[in-house]
């Protein structure tokens, strides 16, 4: 743990250097990505709104407290007299010296405390709060998926650099033989031991193996860029991987892996989301309960802002019904009903894919395992192939072409022998997600 996170730290503070002083693993490319990737850092960031809407939820079931400040200048008869009885400035004698009729313009500032609570709400109030409460732990399984997705792309993208720079690496030494074998014929053709075309074909074979070369590189540095951006580092950071083990035995059988399916975060996100979206249809109900509420008012009445020449409080409960809303709140509650029940199908849609996902990710393994061991026979045998044209070439019973063939062929059964093991550590990777668990599980 203590290795990983230096190394982390040196991605973060580093961007564009070498990494030199300690090779890069694949374990450590995931963690960096769980830590660091965007996507991960999104699906923090929503966790965290639906902890927040949670709290909002709960926070409705609590007493409201305001404060209203208003001002207001009239010469409303009504309004002007009530105003004046309001901030305590009312003089019976003033009023029968006067035209209550026609006032003079009144100015009246109120201030105005307000404390309220509902006290039933006929379910919905605990509605949407156990709807919040779902959406959180929805966010959190969500998060932790985020997690396994992003590591997954990172090991993806970390097997593809090594596999490039491996195949930059087998290519050099390709080229290297090659070389010699052009050399060796000049020197051969020199003497009249060789023809010029043999000499000449072997030049043609350094010149294709240069392109491949030139090629290939560039693609390294593609791959090196996309490692970056998976880890969330800078995309000009070059690194300096740890060899590419071959991968785990796949000793559990399918059964196993179908077993776990059932656990995957993404699978548990929906589920709650689906829990969710059950409880609206209870929620929409509470259009036929009455609710019920009461508060208390404290006002202070004055000719300026803020003052409180006259006041006054209030305590009072209030319950309202809607009798009637022309069906509309029966079709809320039945749209409500339809939609949990086509949420209930799609999750179990979803399950069944999931497993037909994890089906697909178990045979892709099995069969990139077998490939891989194929594979690594046919080395041999190239190789093999290669050491005795060698022999036969020195003694000079086969041409030119035929070690430059003999090379090749070596050459392209290494490839293949990469290839395949990049793609079994892969495939193992992807079904270790697929199944429902941490990618890092599958790694020696």
């Amino acid at each position: 743990m203590r290795r990983s996170a230096a190394l982390i730290l040196t991605l973060l503070v580093l961007p564009g250097a070498a990494l030199a002083a300690s090779p890069l693993t694949l374990r450590d490319a995931m963690a960096a990505a769980r830590n660091h990737a965007r996507e991960v850092t999104a699906a923090t960031a929503r966790r965290d709104a639906a902890t927040a809407r949670l709290r909002q939820a709960r926070g409705f079931r609590l007493p409201s407290f305001e404060v209203t400040e208003s001002w207001v200048r009239t010469n409303s008869p009504a309004e002007a007299f009530a105003l004046k009885l309001n901030q305590e400035r009312f003089s019976f004698a003033d009023f029968t010296t006067s035209d209550p009729n026609a006032p003079k313009a009144l100015n009246t500032a109120m201030t105005r405390f307000e404390l309220s609570m509902p006290l039933f709400t006929g379910g919905e109030l605990s509605g949407r709060i156990q709807q919040a409460e779902l959406a959180a732990n929805s966010a959190a399984e969500g998060e932790t998926w985020a997690g396994h997705q992003t590591a997954e792309q990172a090991a993806e993208a970390y097997i593809m650099l090594a596999q490039a720079e491996e195949y930059v690496r087998l290519l050099d030494h390709a080229r290297d033989t090659v070389r010699a074998h052009v050399e060796l014929a000049g020197a051969y053709a020199e003497e009249g031991m060789l023809v010029r075309s043999e000499l000449l074909r072997a030049e043609v074979e350094l010149a294709r193996v240069d392109d491949l070369l030139a090629d290939a590189r560039g693609k390294a540095r593609i791959a090196a860029a996309n490692l970056a951006f998976r880890m969330g580092v800078g995309q000009g950071t070059t690194f300096e991987l740890a060899p590419l083990l071959a991968p785990l035995p796949l000793e559990e059988g399918l059964d196993g892996w179908l077993g776990s399916v059932a656990e995957r975060k993404d699978l548990a996100a929906a589920r709650l989301m689906l829990g969710a979206g059950q409880v609206e249809e209870r929620v929409q109900r509470a259009a036929f309960w009455p609710r019920v509420g009461f508060a208390a008012r404290a006002d202070w009445f004055d000719s300026s802002l803020f003052g409180s020449h006259g006041d006054s409080t209030s305590i009072f409960g209030f319950a309202t019904m809607n009798l009637f809303a022309g069906g509309s709140s029966r079709a809320a509650v039945a749209a409500a009903r339809f939609e949990a029940r086509a949420g209930a199908e799609d999750v179990k849609r979803f399950e069944e894919g999931a497993e037909l996902e994890t089906r697909g990710a178990f045979e892709e393994a099995r069969a990139a395992r077998s490939r891989h061991a194929t594979a690594v026979k046919a080395v041999a045998a190239a190789a093999e192939a290669e050491r005795i044209t060698n022999e036969r070439f020195k003694t000079g019973v086969v041409k030119t072409i035929d070690v430059l063939d003999a090379a090749n062929a070596r050459r392209e059964a290494e490839t293949r022998e990469l290839v395949s093991r990049a793609d079994a550590n892969a495939a193992l990777i992807r079904l270790a997600v697929r199944a429902g668990r941490a990618p890092e599980s599958v790694l020696p």
